[in-house]
């Protein structure tokens, strides 16, 4: 009797359980409630990816996303409200709230599970491939193997095809700044979808480009909702319509509409979501808990292989703190973060360096008898430093480096590229306060005359002056990322997009930043120091 009446009471716990779990699956949704309230959902969808989301010769935003997102709001009932996103922003966006749901061509990956809710079915897949030159003999993955290759920050496709191929990625912030590095030859190809790369070789710019590879690493896209709404009554409802999309055709219409090539997966999901039983109910229904058969899930993420070793005590450590410290126990954050980290070094002390020799160089130029070379040296340090860094290397890299790319087929350096623009720009700041402390000192010596030996007398009245347009500089190599060069932010940039980690990689952004500037202002300090003693001893000779 005692063990039938633990029996009945453990049935009894299973179906509380089971009956908790189905609440669960349908909890309330504060968003969906929002949505309604306010008459509006806000959608976060590309611009920058034909044909799935780009913008006409108006300016108008459209492609096949916003007619998705367009069909949600018109479900609803309420308004749609675009916001243009991108690859490195669009979870961000979501879990600030910024948007009630993405639909850009997000990868559904285990990563961005732990990130976001993503809803199931997905929608579509794709997988990367190369945008590449004119007769460019590739035709193997491993014919590119240990090459440059451009990318852009978010691609769920850069980790592993680096890992896999060994490549030496590019990153750049957009598609367009990286075709433009494959035009001017600074890298073998651009690694993007496949989807979007043959919608550029559509494009009369991009004539006579290829795609030659075949596509890598194909995963399925997904709708993305914030990480809260993981059981709520907003993802169950997303889902059906997405279950709706895949039986009525809708999809399949759409991408037709739009001029894509016919995907297979989108035939066999509509093949898959309209099959019946003898019953003549839908194979792929939900179950009294909310889930879908597993049958009716993806093959392509369920394919995928569990983490292990550090990435699952990471995770776990995760788990048990919040703490995601990807950079540390993940083997290729760890090296990333390190190279951009070695990187970034290198471009502070370049930097450094060569505005301080400039400076130098140009203020003893400026104060020569040579009087058309001093008047030229004076008007290119006004023009530095009136010309912001940002703007000096687009025109340096992408202007007069597709002109040498064009007819020369010689590329720029964007390592050279950035040292040279961030120290011209800090370089003419540095001559301007060794001029003033010139000036100053020639009202008490007005026969004083700047040579190489009386450098350490005007220094010390300029030394605050060009210890903080320095260490300004110093937090400059940032810029670098704009072109490519891999310093520590764009590393760090790419390792929070692919976690979503956002406040430990920027502490720690943040805490590497504040001690490379203090020694830096170390550093400094003793130069200034020694100079003072030089003046000094000269002073009294």
């Amino acid at each position: 009797m005692r063990l039938r009446a633990l029996l009945t009471l453990f049935a009894l716990l299973a179906w509380l359980l089971a009956g908790v779990a189905a609440v669960q699956a349908a909890s309330p949704s504060e968003t969906l409630a929002l949505i309604k309230k306010r008459g509006t959902l806000i959608v976060g969808v590309k611009t920058d990816y034909p044909p799935f989301g780009m913008l006409d010769a108006h300016g108008v935003m459209h492609g096949m996303e916003h007619d998705m997102a367009a069909d949600m709001a018109q479900r609803l009932g309420v308004e749609l409200v675009r916001v243009a996103v991108s690859g490195a922003n669009r979870l961000q966006k979501l879990e600030e709230g910024a948007v009630d749901m993405v639909i850009a061509t997000l990868g559904d990956t285990a990563e961005r599970r732990n990130i976001a809710t993503v809803v199931e079915p997905n929608y579509y897949a794709s997988g990367a491939t190369l945008f590449m030159r004119p007769r460019v003999a590739v035709s193997d993955w491993q014919d590119i193997r240990g090459k440059s290759v451009c990318a852009t920050q978010g691609s769920y496709f850069n980790r592993s095809m680096s890992e896999l191929y060994l490549l030496d990625l590019m990153m750049f912030n957009n598609a367009r700044d990286a075709k433009l590095a494959v035009r001017d030859g600074r890298c073998i190809g651009y690694l993007f979808d496949n989807t979007a790369i043959h919608g550029d070789l559509a494009n009369p710019e991009w004539a006579g480009y290829q795609a030659p590879l075949p596509p890598a690493l194909v995963v399925p896209w997904a709708v993305a909702l914030a990480r809260k709404e993981a059981g709520s009554e907003f993802e169950r409802w997303v889902g059906d319509v997405l279950a709706d999309w895949h039986r009525s055709g809708f999809l399949i219409e759409r991408e037709k509409a739009w001029g894509l090539a016919p995907s297979r997966f989108l035939a066999d999901t509509h093949a898959l979501w309209t099959r019946r039983t003898e019953q003549g109910n839908y194979v792929c229904e939900r179950d009294e808990s909310g889930a879908w058969p597993a049958e009716c899930r993806n093959r392509v993420f369920l394919s995928a292989q569990d983490l292990g070793g550090l990435q699952r005590l990471g995770l776990r450590i995760k788990e048990l703190t919040g703490w995601d410290l990807t950079y540390i126990y993940d083997t290729y954050d760890r090296t990333r973060f390190l190279a951009g980290l070695f990187n970034t070094v290198i471009l502070m002390v370049a930097c450094v360096s060569a505005s301080l020799l400039l400076g130098v160089l140009g203020a003893l130029i400026a104060e020569s008898r040579l009087r058309l070379l001093s008047h030229l040296v004076r008007g290119l340090a006004i023009f530095g430093r009136m010309t912001p860094p940002l703007l000096q290397m687009y025109l340096l890299l992408f202007g007069l480096g597709g002109l040498l790319w064009t007819h020369y087929e010689l590329s720029l350096s964007p390592w050279l590229v950035a040292i040279w623009c961030l120290s011209y720009y800090t370089g003419s700041s540095v001559m301007s306060a060794l001029l003033d402390s010139c000036s100053f000192r020639r009202e008490t010596h007005p026969e004083f005359r700047l040579r190489p030996k009386s450098i350490a007398l005007v220094y010390g009245p300029a030394a605050a002056s060009i210890t903080a347009t320095l260490v300004n500089v110093s937090k400059a190599t940032m810029m670098a990322s704009v072109i490519a060069v891999p310093e520590l932010l764009s590393v760090s940039t790419s390792i929070l997009t692919d976690h979503g980690n956002v406040a430990e990689v920027m502490n720690m952004l943040l805490l590497v930043f504040l001690v490379l500037i203090a020694i830096s202002i170390r550093l400094m300090g003793r130069l200034e120091r020694k100079l003072r003693d030089i003046a000094a001893r000269g002073a009294h000779e």
